[in-house]
């Protein structure tokens, strides 16, 4: 069973002495907007895994070996805030990794998060996606991943959880107005 914390005040405080942060989720669920606002008040630098790692300009998939060397790479370096959910390299992460942030709300919230996301920068190529990878309407298939995130995927995230960082602090966040209190604890940005 992951260590989960169940204050929040507690979570804060813990994240605001961390140096290695993962942040996990569905799609949509904000979080990588959540992502770059604890960096901006930690002062720590931000890590898109869909930019750095993922894609390559047009949607091309990275090379899964390239993509692990990068990560193993960058979990190396003393500070940062990795932004991704890919539960297949937590075997690289969690090791290093002095605490998570679980957005975990709701299917809904995550369906709305990526339709907002999808009108807004429709045509163009957001913040935390790599050059060249421009926003489209999402499919069929991503609506059915986010559909499915909870009965599909969370499983294996709770086992990797458990097998690569059983004593890793984690902080569920199950809506935005646990979000933004996570933000009021830390205190303005840097």
């Amino acid at each position: 069973m992951p260590a989960y914390i169940n204050d929040m005040s507690h979570g804060a405080g813990i994240l605001r002495r961390a140096d290695r942060i993962m942040v996990i989720g569905c799609s949509g669920g904000g979080k990588s907007t959540l992502s770059r606002r604890i960096c901006d008040r930690l002062d720590i630098p931000y890590v898109s895994m869909d930019r750095e790692f993922y894609w390559l300009p047009g949607w091309v998939k990275r090379e899964k070996a390239e993509e692990r060397a990068l990560i193993a790479e960058t979990v190396a370096r003393e500070r940062w805030l990795m932004d991704g959910s890919g539960s297949s390299t937590f075997d690289l992460r969690l090791p290093r990794a002095q605490m998570v942030v679980w957005v975990r709300v709701p299917r809904w919230r995550c369906l709305l998060g990526v339709t907002k996301r999808a009108f807004r920068y429709l045509g163009k190529t957001r913040p935390d996606m790599a050059p060249g990878c421009v926003e489209r309407v999402p499919d069929r298939e991503f609506l059915s991943y986010i559909w499915n995130f909870e009965k599909r995927f969370v499983p294996h995230i709770l086992a990797q959880l458990q097998r690569h960082g059983a004593d890793i602090p984690v902080l569920q966040l199950k809506s935005h107005a646990e979000m933004r209190r996570l933000l009021d604890l830390l205190g303005s940005p840097a």
